[in-house]
């Protein structure tokens, strides 16, 4: 089992930046890949970027290449996204995820494990 916790949203002004992490417990963290994905209210789950176990392959949706950067620290059993040039549209819960054992990357139901999500406010 998995436990993730997201940390770092928070209200950011357009064209500002934030750094989201989020910190595994449980299993071995070097011994699967890691996700963000966000969720704007009334919409479905996307996905933002993967990072693969060792963190020598990364994804990530065309609207945020670029822009984001996601990497970890498996000495710490943690992952980051770094967030740069926000823009409101971005306005959303970030969820960190673990393990895509199940499909793609980048596919939400792929996924083992899930944080609890952290607020991402873009203000124009």
């Amino acid at each position: 089992q998995v436990q993730l916790v997201e940390s770092g949203g928070g209200l950011v002004q357009a064209g500002g930046s934030l750094r989201l992490s989020c910190a595994a417990s449980g299993r071995t963290f070097s011994s699967y890949a890691m996700g963000w994905f966000r969720q704007a209210p009334g919409k479905e789950r996307e996905f933002v970027a993967a990072i693969s176990w060792s963190g020598g392959h990364t994804y990530y949706a065309d609207s945020v290449k670029g822009r984001f950067t996601i990497s970890r620290d498996n000495a710490k059993n943690t992952v980051y996204l770094q967030m740069n040039s926000l823009k409101p549209e971005e306005t959303a819960v970030y969820y960190c995820a673990g393990d895509p054992s199940r499909g793609s990357y980048s596919s939400p139901i792929a996924y083992d494990y899930w944080g609890q999500g952290t607020q991402v406010t873009v203000s124009s």
